[in-house]
């Protein structure tokens, strides 16, 4: 009989932690999530998972619970915070104590597979999508604390098998990040940054899942680096046009020029100083929004493990939207 792995996965209660999740106990693997007491555990409900309450800095109660696992994905990170001590100690701190927790049983864990993000690396220039080969440049305090974060998982590669997947910008069912985009489309508008338009690496939760489980068990990603991206790469009107075919409306487009974003980012950030949780849209996010291309190629990943986009731009959308509708997210 076939061995059953088990897997940890941190942030399993968010967005994409919830569908890795999912796929893992398709595939038959005990699945261990580590959550905050404060997290919302409704898309973990009614699973047939081991829930930890666990602080990510709580080394002695990380080692418990990776007592007996094979593979650890760690998905929980920090993407917004008031200060840049917040990214890091999101971000960095909560690595540390992951990988000092895991050299404890480094010679049973079959994988560490880091989830981080296209910011580590930086925007691309237009129509030339970023390499794992290019020179990392982090605009934002929160590329540069995914980058350290890197770094730092990179220094444990010599203990035990590391994976790195920078995962591009993910829709799909259970996202609030980018359900905003479409919540404007669905009541007739769509913003746009800029004048001129941008390019995005758009990928589905369903494909961004299938790629990190394809890294961690492949044998020849163990200690590389890897983009989670779409093979195909969009610029907003190109997205706009989909969602307009897809959702059957014709909303008002207004392009926003990068000033204005500037104005809106300040005043919402200021404004944040009075409120316990951080702005959504900051000076630092505004930065990140107004560059050309955020686009990132996928063809190592496909050479080594054979990952590719598999979900269209089409039916990615068509599946989003239908979940919010039925969610009642949207109308």
């Amino acid at each position: 009989m076939e061995k059953q792995f088990t897997a940890v996965v941190t942030g399993a209660s968010g967005f994409v932690g919830s569908h890795l999740v999912d796929l893992l106990l398709e595939k038959n693997f005990n699945v261990k999530c580590i959550v905050r007491k404060t997290s919302n555990l409704k898309w973990l409900k009614d699973k047939n998972v081991e829930i930890h309450i666990c602080e990510l800095t709580d080394v002695d109660g990380l080692k418990r619970i990776f007592n007996g696992a094979d593979y650890i994905f760690h998905v929980a990170g920090v993407v917004k915070a008031k200060n840049p001590q917040g990214y890091f100690d999101g971000n960095v701190k909560t690595t540390k104590a992951m990988l000092e927790a895991a050299e404890e049983y480094k010679d049973k864990i079959k994988r560490f597979l880091l989830v981080s993000s296209q910011t580590s690396s930086g925007p691309s220039p237009f129509g030339k999508p970023i390499t794992e080969n290019d020179p990392c440049k982090p605009i934002t305090t929160y590329g540069k604390s995914k980058l350290e974060q890197e770094r730092l998982a990179e220094s444990y590669m010599n203990k035990f098998p590391i994976t790195i997947c920078k995962v591009a910008a993910v829709y799909g069912e259970r996202d609030t990040e980018i359900f905003i985009f479409f919540n404007t489309f669905s009541k007739g508008l769509m913003t746009s940054i800029g004048l001129r338009d941008k390019q995005v690496s758009l990928i589905h939760v369903a494909d961004v899942v299938r790629g990190l489980y394809l890294a961690a068990v492949s044998e020849k990603s163990a200690n590389q680096s890897y983009f989670i991206t779409s093979e195909k790469y969009y610029t907003w009107k190109e997205v706009g046009d989909v969602t307009s075919k897809v959702m059957n409306k014709k909303p008002l487009r207004v392009k926003v020029p990068h000033f204005i974003v500037y104005i809106i980012a300040a005043i919402a950030q200021f404004f944040a100083i009075f409120s316990s949780k951080a702005a959504t849209l900051n000076i630092e996010k505004a930065k990140d929004l107004t560059r050309e291309a955020w686009i990132s190629d996928y063809r190592k990943a496909y050479n080594d493990f054979g990952f590719k986009q598999e979900i269209s731009l089409e039916e990615g959308i068509k599946r989003t939207v239908e979940w919010y509708k039925k969610m009642k997210w949207i109308k």
